[in-house]
């Protein structure tokens, strides 16, 4: 298989006059704000100072601004347009990196067929939302060469094209406790419990993200009918999205009491990234998507992520390689080590009425 790689990039520049790339400049200021430093920045991308400074005062021209303060002793930081800056960088990389992570994936195997090339072992199908513990297999898989052919699909997307054989494994996640019924009904249209089997990936824990400190006292899916809370909500047809729901209506919160919930977000790490950016006082998603935003996480239930997988395919290449990964010590102890996630059951393989019990 071909490595094929996109990367969000942009740019910004006054009508009429040359933009400027931003791609290098937010690696600089992504490097500014951790070490203080314009040198020590330069050094580790391997910029002269005089180059890092070019680019700093080509971009402040464009926007008649400084993106940097600098004083005596106390080194460099981030002006508010600075940060602004590095925050949408990492909110257009956290939209958009899944998707074009599917679409490279995509990419890589219509090269291969075109360019006839000798695709060794199987490729995997793989259709999963982008979670964390998704992301980990990735690149266990990719360490491994094992070639995958990999979709960002949502649970309900990923299940149908199981169903349709489109793929070979179909990542979904389902909420423990009182709304498990709802979501187990929504999803048994795709699942055959003669044909299907589940095999488990994590336990993970969903809840509230809160900027540091918490300074609304958001603690409950009530508080988002608040009018001085702003929600950040999921994309429709995601499984988080329909959690979302079912917690309003359970509250008795209608959607329009709700600032912000047509507000959509494709991933827990986008949803976690504008937050971050005060762009939303409230999202919903994973723990680990809040940790590695700096955000504070209030926990409100805990979920298994499966894949379904037709039951016959188990024993076979590629899906016996992923059954051996998910079941080793090494990548049990990746997922643990994963802020809210749990590997008890990583790589156990269930059939659908001992995961959820048998049909009425």
């Amino acid at each position: 298989m071909f490595d094929v790689r996109i990367e969000p990039r942009w740019h910004v520049g006054r009508h009429g006059q040359r933009s400027v790339d931003l791609h290098q400049l937010m690696r600089l200021l992504a490097q500014v704000e951790q070490h203080a430093s314009i040198a020590e920045a330069s050094r580790l991308l391997k910029l002269s100072y005089r180059n890092a400074w070019g680019l700093l005062r080509d971009a402040e021209s464009q926007f008649g601004a400084r993106l940097l303060d600098t004083q005596r002793g106390r080194g460099a930081t981030l002006t508010p347009l600075g940060q602004a800056l590095l925050q949408a960088d990492v909110r257009i990389a956290a939209r958009l990196s899944p998707m074009l992570q599917s679409l490279a994936s995509e990419l890589a195997a219509e090269l291969a067929r075109l360019a006839q090339a000798q695709l060794g072992p199987a490729a995997l199908r793989l259709q999963a939302s982008h979670g964390f513990a998704v992301a980990a297999l990735l690149e266990r898989l990719s360490a491994d060469r094992q070639p995958v052919q990999f979709a960002y699909r949502n649970s309900s997307e990923a299940l149908a094209a199981l169903a349709r054989r489109e793929c070979d494994l179909a990542g979904f996640h389902v909420p423990l406790g009182e709304f498990e019924p709802a979501a187990v009904a929504h999803y048994a249209r795709w699942l055959d419990p003669q044909a299907h089997v589940l095999l488990n990936l994590a336990v993970r824990a969903e809840g509230l993200f809160v900027a540091p400190g918490n300074p609304k006292r958001i603690g409950a899916v009530t508080d988002l009918a608040r009018p001085d809370v702003r929600f950040v909500n999921r994309q429709e047809g995601s499984g988080t999205r329909m959690l979302v729901d079912l917690m309003l209506a359970r509250a008795g919160v209608a959607a329009q009491q709700v600032a912000g919930h047509e507000t959509q977000e494709f991933t827990h790490a986008a949803v976690a990234a504008h937050v971050a950016s005060g762009m939303a006082d409230v999202g919903l998603g994973v723990e680990t998507a809040a940790r590695r935003f700096g955000l504070d996480f209030v926990p409100l239930l805990r979920e298994r992520y499966f894949f379904a997988v037709e039951r016959d395919a188990l024993a076979r290449a590629p899906v016996a390689a992923v059954v051996e990964i998910l079941g080793s010590e090494s990548f049990r102890a990746r997922v643990d080590a994963l802020p809210g996630y749990e590997a008890t059951d990583t790589g156990r393989v269930v059939a659908l009425d001992e995961a959820f019990g048998a049909a009425d």
